[in-house]
């Protein structure tokens, strides 16, 4: 739910907007009770003009905060818009959670209605009731639009700065670094102990050909996992379960997304075969996109997703998509220090309980690289950044994590054997294929002195 509410455009406003209304209401009152008794000194910085301009004042910081906000709302569904069709669409999560344009509007909606609300405290001779003008209110309304003129210039400092493809794949950089850090434990820091601990301990339980299958409740990309929740579910049941569908993937009502079956070899009674496909199928959570609450592999699918557009024909940026992938190498190399294997959930005895797949390092490789690998099969600066990629994930992954570059350096040679490629640009190429290989064999290739 906080990350649901954290990439929506609606909940501070929303909260600004209701604290205006109780601040509209209650600082007349104030207002009534101290006025007689504020000092003179005080009186000289506070709004000193009649009812009629109290008026005026409070009708114009309305009426203009309304054009300011319809502004600001435009300007960020136009950066949506550009994201979505130059870029990526998922990058317009990163956009809609950006908290400067949710305070933004807070604020400008804030103003515009404590303006509307203390307007209507503000009483005239002629009224009925005694004249009344809320000085402290009016100043505070003053102050408020004051700090939205000045929000307002920030926003377009900060939209101007946001919809620069750099900062948009640093963001996507920074959150998809928190999300492995927050998930995946370095492999020489894994706990032991913890009946949730993330370790091996051996291979995990491979399901029986008889094993019951787990079918999901709700079409949708999977978020999370209520690990708690499988954890009790197989216990109480005498159990092991296993989720072999990781988060981000595409799931369909009905269709199996694991299995579970019994610890003792003992079949499931009836009505514990309905508690578990119904605890599993509450244990995981659906949306209609992906996030990166615990997909480690997300910010990858951005940063390819960037790189794939930019090498698409109605574009052709090969710069972008060369410095995608030194972000996108960045998390692989970040990806290699961690433990990449099934998570594995433990009983108070230690005994595995939940089997969680999650994607090795062959996958991850294959999401960075695959896409730019085909689409830039033409480009000698794609290429050649793909083949760096391969060296330093190589140096940065221990040997029993080879395998995975060996293929891909397989796979880069191949492209590169079938494009039509100037000589000089095969023979760079072909170099740096060569310091893969160094780098496989923990040797590390400088470039020659000039």
């Amino acid at each position: 739910m906080r990350d649901t509410l954290r990439a929506q455009l609606w909940p501070l406003p929303t909260l600004g907007v209701t604290l205006a209304v109780v601040a509209g209401v209650g600082m007349p009152r104030v207002d009534r009770r101290i006025q007689p008794d504020l000092p003179s000194w005080l009186k000289d910085y506070l709004f000193s003009g009649n009812s009629d301009a109290a008026r005026s004042v409070l009708g114009a910081i309305a009426g203009s905060m309304v054009t300011v906000t319809a502004l600001t709302f435009s300007l960020t569904v136009l950066t949506l818009q550009l994201a979505s069709s130059q870029f990526s669409p998922r990058l317009l999560r990163t956009f809609t959670a950006d908290r400067y344009v949710q305070t933004t509007l807070a604020l400008f909606l804030t103003t515009f209605t404590y303006a509307l609300t203390v307007l209507r405290t503000v009483r005239t001779d002629e009224d009925e009731q005694t004249g009344f003008v809320p000085q402290l209110s009016v100043t505070v309304a003053f102050l408020l639009t004051l700090a939205s003129m000045l929000a307002l210039v920030l926003f377009l400092s900060h939209l101007a700065r946001e919809i620069r493809v750099e900062t948009m794949m640093s963001r996507v950089h920074s959150a998809a670094d928190r999300t492995i850090q927050r998930l995946l434990p370095d492999m020489k820091d894994t706990p032991r102990g913890d009946p949730t601990a993330r370790n091996h301990r051996g291979a995990p339980p491979e399901p029986p050909a008889n094993a019951l299958p787990l079918t999901v409740g709700a079409s949708g990309f999977l978020t999370s996992v209520d690990e708690e929740g499988l954890l009790k579910a197989a216990m109480e049941a005498d159990a092991v379960l296993l989720i072999d569908r990781s988060p981000g993937s595409s799931l369909i009502t009905g269709t199996p997304m694991g299995a579970a079956w019994p610890r003792a070899g003992e079949p499931f009674a009836p009505e514990t075969r309905a508690r578990l496909i119904e605890a599993a199928a509450e244990a995981v959570s659906t949306g209609a996109e992906r996030t990166d609450l615990q997909d480690i592999a997300f910010g990858l699918r951005q940063l390819t997703d960037i790189a794939a557009k930019a090498l698409s024909p109605g574009i052709n940026d090969p710069t972008t998509a060369v410095h995608t992938l030194s972000h996108s190498s960045a998390l692989l190399c970040e990806l290699a220090q961690r433990d990449l294997g099934p998570h594995l959930l433990f009983d108070d005895d230690q005994q595995v309980r939940v089997v969680l797949r999650r994607p090795n390092l062959e996958e991850l490789l294959d999401l960075a690289v695959a896409q730019p690998l085909r689409y830039g099969a033409a480009e000698p600066a794609v290429l050649a950044r793909i083949a760096m990629l391969l060296s330093e994930l190589a140096w940065s992954s221990a040997p029993d994590r080879h395998p995975p570059v060996v293929a891909a350096l397989t796979r880069l040679r191949s492209t590169i054997e079938a494009q039509n490629l100037h000589p000089a640009e095969r023979v760079g190429l072909t170099e740096l294929t060569q310091r893969v290989e160094q780098a496989l064999a923990g040797r590390w290739a400088h470039n020659p002195a000039p």
